[in-house]
């Protein structure tokens, strides 16, 4: 029979020495380039992960950098807040001083109201 003949819808294929010495170089050849496709594949995922290591630390980096200046300008006006609070608290706190140093004390009069109320008018 002829190999390369088509017959009745079913091909009948004969494999000689040689064709199944090919056959075994095909295999062996599928085989290498399998083992290339997952070295390939190892190379790639390595230098995926160096890839994502790398920007993972600048990114990182980056975070804290923000983090540190956010940090400072808080810090700075919340010292500028307190310093500002404190002199506005000095300032109020010496202005009733002075009021309440200006006010005039009635000693007498307080008494006599308190003799008053106490123990009525005599």
């Amino acid at each position: 029979m002829n190999n390369s003949a088509y017959s009745g819808g079913a091909e009948i294929l004969n494999f000689g020495a040689n064709e199944a010495r090919d056959s075994g170089d095909v295999l062996r050849h599928l085989l290498e380039i399998e083992a290339r496709a997952a070295a390939l594949v190892d190379d790639a995922q390595a230098e995926a992960d160096r890839r994502i290591k790398t920007a993972e630390e600048r990114n990182r980096e980056r975070y804290e950098e923000a983090y540190r200046l956010r940090m400072e300008a808080l810090e700075a006006e919340y010292g500028r807040k307190t310093a500002a609070a404190e002199t506005e608290y000095r300032a109020k706190l010496d202005l009733y001083r002075k009021n309440l140093d200006a006010t005039p004390l009635h000693v007498d009069d307080f008494f006599r109201l308190a003799e008053k109320l106490l123990f009525g008018e005599r």
